[in-house]
C-alpha cells in the first residue's frame, strides 16, 4: 500500500499573514480598526462594521474548551491511523473560536471549560499548526 498525505491548509490571500505567524510561533488574529472587533477566520472585511481597515494583532494563546468530539471514523483515508481523535473548538480570551486539536491530553480528560493554551506543530516547510494544550492555572 501507499501512504495517503494528509490535506494540509492553503493560504490565500486573506490568511497569509496568519499561516505566517504561525511558522514564527505566534498566534495572530485580524483586530478591527473601525470597532476593535477581533475575527477569525481572517476576511477583507469586518464582520460587525464592514471596515476594509484592520491590524494583525498577537494573542494570547490561552482560552478554553468550547467544545469537542472524538473521531472514530474518518472521513479521510489519510487520517485512519490517528483514529480516535479529537476535534475542539477552542475559544481564544481574546474572544474568537479556532476549530483545532487538544494535544498532550487524552481524549478521556478533555473537558467543556478547560484553560487550553497554544502550541504549534510543524507539518512542512510551509504550514505550521496551531494545537492547543491543557494549561496549567
Amino acid at each position: 500500500m501507499f501512504a495517503i498525505e494528509k490535506p494540509l491548509p492553503l493560504a490565500n490571500e486573506d490568511s497569509q499573514e496568519y499561516w505566517e505567524a504561525c511558522k514564527r510561533g505566534e498566534l495572530r488574529l485580524q483586530k478591527c480598526a473601525g470597532c476593535a472587533h477581533v475575527r477569525f477566520p481572517p476576511a477583507a472585511l469586518c464582520p460587525r462594521c464592514l471596515s476594509e481597515s484592520f491590524a494583525w494583532e498577537p494573542m494570547s494563546g490561552r482560552g478554553k474548551v468550547y467544545t469537542w468530539i472524538v473521531v472514530h471514523r474518518p472521513q479521510h483515508p489519510a487520517f485512519f491511523e490517528d483514529a480516535p481523535y479529537n476535534v475542539a473548538i477552542v475559544e481564544l480570551e481574546e474572544g474568537p473560536r479556532l476549530h483545532s486539536r487538544i494535544v498532550e491530553c487524552a481524549n478521556e480528560a478533555i473537558s467543556i471549560g478547560m484553560p487550553v493554551e497554544v502550541v504549534f506543530e510543524k507539518k512542512n516547510d510551509d504550514v505550521t499548526m496551531p494545537y492547543f494544550k491543557r494549561a496549567i492555572p
